[in-house]
């Protein structure tokens, strides 16, 4: 058992509820067994597996298995149990829950000694149709296979209708080049374009990800419409809007990819420790982690996976804290040491130490790498964070 400061265990196994395992419920899990190893940990996921969202655009290249990770094969390594199913709150239900020590989870009574609310957030919701694409169906099928099944493309590679890309943000961008380099890999003559609404990609981040990612694009061949909105996607066309004029014009295009954001759970304020506020009253048994959570602390509060890892780590080891004879917990300072956004299998651009130290190519790929090993390690049980 490890070694965690401020901590005086008085019991043995603690009964705890992670309700929502992403990033910040996952990493939750592990830092629990890692210092109380018979921990009696529940988690309940409407999912049978942990999802690394962020990785979903290299679904073009790789199976999406490859991103997920089997609650049973968590259950096996750590003893924990899973429950599937999605649980919503309201204020006062949080309210019964810290009152009672129980929720009430597909017609069984769930007893705890603390519960970790981390459901993060969904991708923003699209009308279905078989000619338009969100983030949501990335998480149910690869890229390539999305493509084979519902885009498709001529044998002899005899060009088609133009393919467009709504939406410049981090997660747009990047499935901007996975799907530009898929088309180049298979020899598909297609045109690619992307619509957004800003004036530049990568608008919240510095402005040498826009120069650098826009750059790429026109060496690429990709046509891109700033201060446009999307409208609709028919048949065998685009329905897109100028911000300025209003004015709504066509465009031929047979599959439309829309990432335009997420949308949240309801957002949780908590105090500087991860402990769930309900108006005036800090509810003690009950913590939230994640892109749900907004910590009332010096951290960062961004919805990035680095910052659901770091507050479920601090969650969890708060709860145990908590739990112990001197109940010391932690701050959340946790500050972002740098981003980074794929654009394509070679290359990338991000920040490091500060956001104006820009870096690109191989230098801002090998900072990813070493971030995605990072986690893969925590999943071994191996915590190699810095809080």
């Amino acid at each position: 058992m490890s070694f965690l400061p401020f901590y005086i265990p008085r019991h043995a196994q603690l009964r705890i509820l992670i309700i929502g395992a992403g990033y910040a419920g996952i990493a939750a899990l592990v830092t629990v067994f890692r210092h109380m190893p018979r921990a009696l940990v529940t988690i309940i996921d409407p999912r049978p597996h942990h999802l690394k969202i962020t990785h979903l655009h290299e679904t073009f290249r790789y199976p999406l298995e490859d991103f997920q990770i089997p609650f049973s094969m968590l259950e096996n390594r750590y003893g924990c149990r899973h429950i599937c199913a999605g649980l919503a709150w309201q204020a006062d239900a949080l309210l019964q829950w810290q009152n009672d020590k129980s929720i009430l989870v597909n017609g069984e009574i769930l007893e705890f000694d603390y519960a970790l609310i981390a459901s993060g957030s969904d991708p923003a919701p699209i009308l279905e149709s078989e000619i338009v694409a969100g983030l949501h169906d990335f998480m149910d099928i690869a890229g390539s296979d999305l493509w084979d099944a519902r885009v498709g493309h001529d044998s002899d590679g005899i060009a088609e209708g133009p393919i467009t890309v709504i939406g410049g943000g981090a997660t747009g961008i990047q499935f901007l080049f996975e799907i530009a380099h898929f088309l180049k890999r298979r020899k598909i003559r297609r045109k690619l374009r992307l619509i957004h609404g800003d004036t530049r990609v990568l608008s919240p981040f510095p402005a040498g990800f826009s120069t650098y990612a826009q750059d790429r694009m026109s060496e690429m061949g990709i046509d891109f419409y700033p201060r446009t909105l999307y409208r609709e996607q028919q048949r065998h066309e685009v329905v897109l809007e100028e911000m300025e004029s209003g004015r709504q014009y066509a465009l031929p295009s047979t599959f439309s990819f829309l990432f335009v954001g997420k949308t949240r759970s309801p957002l949780l304020s908590t105090n500087a420790f991860g402990q769930v506020l309900a108006g005036q009253k800090t509810l003690q048994n009950i913590f939230a982690a994640g892109d749900c959570s907004s910590f009332e602390a010096f951290g960062s509060n961004t919805c990035t996976a680095q910052s659901a890892v770091r507050k479920g780590i601090l969650a969890a080891r708060n709860m145990l804290r908590h739990s112990g004879s001197l109940k010391l917990l932690e701050p959340y300072l946790h500050r972002d040491l740098g981003y980074v956004i794929s654009l394509g299998p070679e290359d990338a651009v991000g920040w490091l130490a500060s956001e104006g130290n820009v870096i690109t190519g191989m230098p801002a790929l090998v900072i990813k790498e070493v971030v995605e090993a990072q986690y893969d390690l925590l999943l071994e049980g191996i915590n190699s964070y810095l809080l």
